[in-house]
């Protein structure tokens, strides 16, 4: 008997039940025992596809996300924390019962109580931990290549929403408010996913050979600019970061996980961490990662999940997603997963690792962590705040550096900055409203100060000392290690002030200061000043800062005629100005100029003084051969492969935005062939050049080159302009110096088939016979190194006179011969080399006295070199202003056909 079927209610019916059974096979599984409220919307739902069996893309992400708040709002409120360079949304989701939910500003504000024993004493405090639920911030996919934590989010969010009767679900729901940053990178995931998609056939492709699991440069790990962003927490130069910083600032959330992914023949890792630890973190804190840690095996044991701890990714420096939360008082840790980076991957031991094995894990962990914070929430919270009380007491009992001091007399614009971002951390910043002393010392109304007696105390400490050692039995492993000729166990650069990096002039003094100041914000704006705008002649900015760098940058793109001093001067007796000064002359320039002057001053905080003459008294005069004009450069940036794109992008991003200046980037291949007669500037990033440039490449840069352009080499591209068979910078790099009587070269032993007899008498004897007699120096992780500038050339005109700069890996030169060029910054003595971190004492000995800064000028064009990257994650703001002059002072001593 035949019988009609609604073939919407067919269609409806045949949906549901390939849900329930997809949900049934994969996500039921997720977490044994789990039931889940149908009124929640699945991925397979929402998305059309279910938990692993794709990778989701942003905007699909954002989709589920809102479904879920659309499902749910008492239950989970979603946040947009900011937009990345390409536009894409940011957001966080805050989840738990309808009661802390419908009061987040309300628990941020106890939270903010909490964490200030200044204003809220301890039977405040206990009564707030009594009252507070506890907090855990999951942050997912801070490199966008790291695919299965995206999903793990949405899978987590999915479980806490819809598992209401699983046990493990209600208590932490009752207690416990989870933070869920899903996609902390869209435009590094956007750049993975799209591509991948794009190189997939028939079939997933589990060949770690294959295109699906060999990204194209730039791979999708970092953002627009390129940036890895889990080493933004210092400098916060993306918006990303500050996005995220900003939100965890408000809500200080107790525990914070950073969810990454690793090698793919590897397990899962997570706390506790690696030797070494920040010494500025406590003991408790570490204690509290060890609980959660020891809580995720017990479930990983449970569901038959390999993992590790402890043996790789340390916890010293504070620059990472899972450091600087410890910072306020938080407990934090990575947690890594073997990556299918794809939907499937072949391991070496033959397994099939897919996508769902690591979102799997990662969700698996995500609940472990949340769980372990529910239990421990009262403690967590207690713990807390006895962070902030005990950072407060260190901070007074510290008798030598109490209160750091920053005159800004010198480099205002850097003294503004720093000043500025620690504010941007949640650091109590002042600035002086009158003159005071201070240890003895005088200091002008203005000066900054941060007193450590705070409950940021300690981040203050870390970043402000210039020292910050590792633990001593660490170290001599490490030279053991080094003894036997293996990897050492150094994870991360060894220094990091900020101070030192930004050329900022500090001082300490182990009392309070208490005079009529003014706390600083972040948004508080550098003020630019014209004295004497109705001048009759021009205008001249005191060079030395990037303030008068950006002034200067400005005015090109405005078409304003601008010279610049190559020397310092004298003006009328009376006014002293910095080589590299800039002059503006009414005579040169169109009617508005003191308009365009006033604007141009308070955009860009650069002081400017108005001037009735032009008699010079010492020093060049304004007509002066030695008083360039300065032209507006174009500048092209070598791109794609070799280039290393964290050079590439740093560099760029720096440029652009800190100089506030555009650059063309050009794809190395096309360099090889290019008319690049129209730019003026060239700037090679780190990288190896030769295999892709080869001889053709090679041969059009150095006609270029001679023709007037200004060839910039940053890092390891030096090393390729001094290979000898490119021959375009004459320099060498050094192999390791060998103090030894045994002279005799690898290479003569090879002739010869038998060598003369050796009497060995000790183990040392067997160990120095071993070694390669033309081996590099040993590789350097990161540390902070003196140079020494030199202050009469016009390429280094207005920089400070010692300056800090990474030293990094093991490339050390020689110095330029007089007759092709000059050294014009330099390593200092090897006693005072080091200005933070932990360097070897063969590099120490061997880095003194070598160049930093090599100017060689060719015909009419030059090539400036810089041996080690001066950009490095965009927080060398000291090395800013070399960097400037060797892109625009430069092009102006340049003599291209114009």
């Amino acid at each position: 008997m035949a019988f009609y079927v609604n073939p919407i209610i067919y269609t409806l019916f045949i949906t549901l039940f390939i849900s329930f059974t997809t949900l049934a096979n994969s996500t039921l599984n997720m977490w044994p025992g789990s039931q889940y409220d149908t009124s929640i919307p699945t991925f397979k739902q929402v998305l059309g596809y279910d938990v692993g069996e794709r990778i989701t893309d942003h905007r699909d992400m954002l989709r589920y996300f809102e479904a879920l708040e659309l499902a749910d709002p008492k239950r989970i409120k979603l946040f947009e924390y900011g937009r990345t360079w390409e536009g894409r949304k940011l957001i966080y989701a805050a989840i738990g019962n309808s009661e802390n939910i419908a009061d987040l500003d309300g628990f941020a504000t106890q939270m903010q109580k909490l964490s200030d024993p200044r204003k809220t004493d301890k039977n405040t405090a206990k009564s707030l931990i009594n009252q507070l639920p506890s907090s855990v911030w999951l942050g997912y996919g801070v490199h966008g290549n790291e695919i299965s934590s995206t999903d793990a989010a949405m899978m987590t969010a999915y479980h806490l929403l819809a598992a209401k009767n699983e046990p493990t679900n209600q208590a932490i729901l009752k207690s416990t408010i989870v933070f869920i940053d899903p996609l902390q990178n869209p435009d590094g995931r956007t750049r993975f996913t799209s591509r991948y998609y794009a190189t997939v056939g028939m079939k997933h492709s589990s060949d770690r050979l294959s295109a699906e699991h060999n990204e194209p440069w730039p791979s999708g790990r970092s953002n627009h600019y390129l940036f890895d962003m889990n080493r933004d927490w210092l400098a916060i130069t993306q918006p990303e970061t500050a996005g995220r910083i900003k939100a965890m600032n408000y809500y200080r959330p107790l525990v914070v996980i950073d969810l990454h992914e690793m090698g793919g023949d590897q397990s899962y890792y997570f706390s506790p961490s690696a030797q070494p630890f920040n010494p500025h973190m406590t003991k408790t804190q570490i204690d509290n990662m060890s609980v959660i840690g020891k809580n995720n095996g017990k479930h990983f044991d449970r569901l038959g999940f390999d993992f590790f701890t402890r043996e790789i990714f340390d916890a010293f420096y504070p620059g990472y997603g899972d450091s600087w939360p410890t910072f306020y008082g938080a407990s934090a840790s990575t947690y890594e997963v073997s990556s299918s980076r794809g939907e499937i991957f072949k391991k070496n031991t033959g397994e099939m690792l897919t996508y769902f094995n690591t979102v799997h894990r990662h969700f698996v962990a995500s609940i472990s962590t949340a769980e372990a914070v529910a239990k421990n929430h009262e403690k967590l919270l207690a713990d807390y705040y006895e962070y902030q009380v005990s950072a407060i007491k260190a901070g007074k009992d510290n008798k030598k550096e109490r209160v750091f001091i920053m005159p800004n007399q010198r480099n205002k614009a850097g003294t503004h900055r720093l000043a500025t971002l620690m504010a941007q951390h949640d650091v109590d910043v002042f600035r002086a409203k009158e003159a005071f002393k201070s240890c003895g010392k005088s200091y002008q109304a203005g000066t900054y100060y941060i007193d450590t007696a705070q409950p940021k105390g300690r981040f203050v400490q870390t970043t402000f000392t210039q020292q910050v050692d590792m633990d001593s039995n660490f170290l001599k492993e490490q030279e053991r290690r080094r003894s036997r000729k293996l990897n050492d166990e150094i994870y991360d650069t060894t220094g990091w002030s900020l101070p030192l990096m930004f050329d900022v002039d500090v001082e300490h003094c182990g009392k309070a200061i208490t005079i009529a100041s003014d706390k600083v914000s972040e948004n508080d704006k550098l003020t630019g000043a014209v004295t004497n705008l109705a001048a009759t002649v021009g205008y001249v900015v005191q060079w030395g800062d990037m303030a008068a760098g950006r002034f200067l940058t400005e005015a090109l793109l405005q078409n304003i005629a601008v010279k610049s001093a190559d020397k310092a001067f004298v003006l009328d007796g009376k006014h002293h100005f910095n080589a590299g000064s800039l002059i503006i002359e009414k005579r040169n320039n169109d009617a508005d100029l003191m308009t365009k002057i006033e604007k141009i001053a308070a955009l860009t905080g650069a002081q400017v003084m108005g001037v009735n003459t032009s008699w010079v008294t010492q020093g060049p005069s304004f007509g002066s051969g030695n008083t360039v004009t300065m032209t507006a450069p174009n500048i092209a940036m070598a791109w794609d492969v070799p280039v290393n794109s964290l050079s590439a992008g740093s560099t760029r991003f720096v440029i652009e935005r800190q100089f506030n200046y555009p650059v063309t980037a050009i794809r190395t291949q096309t360099l090889k062939t290019a008319d690049l007669s129209h730019y003026q500037v060239l700037i090679l990033p780190a990288g190896n050049y030769k295999s892709v440039l080869g001889k053709a490449g090679v041969s059009n840069i150095k006609q270029w080159v001679k023709q007037g352009g200004v060839l910039i080499t940053l890092g390891s591209a030096t090393k390729f302009a001094a290979d000898h068979t490119v021959a375009l910078l004459d320099v060498k790099r050094e192999r390791a110096f060998k103090d030894s009587d045994d002279k005799s070269s690898d290479d003569k032993s090879k002739e010869e088939s038998m060598v003369d007899g050796k009497l060995f008498t000790s183990k040392d004897d067997l160990v120095s016979a071993s070694e390669n007699s033309k081996e590099k120096p040993d590789y350097v992780a990161g540390v902070l190194a003196n140079i020494e500038v030199d202050q009469e050339h016009w390429l280094t005109a207005g920089v400070n006179k010692s300056l800090v700069a990474i030293a990094a890996g093991n490339d050390i030169y020689t110095p330029i011969k007089l007759a092709s060029g000059k050294n014009l910054a330099w390593f200092n003595a090897a006693d005072n080399v080091l200005a933070s971190g932990y360097l070897w004492e063969e590099n120490k000995k061997q880095l003194a006295y070598k160049p930093f800064l090599i100017h060689q000028p060719m015909s009419k064009g030059m090539i400036i070199s810089f041996t080690q990257d001066p950009t490095t994650r965009a927080y060398l703001d000291g090395l800013n202003l070399m960097l400037l002059n060797s892109i625009f002072r430069a092009s102006a001593h340049a003599s291209p056909l114009r």
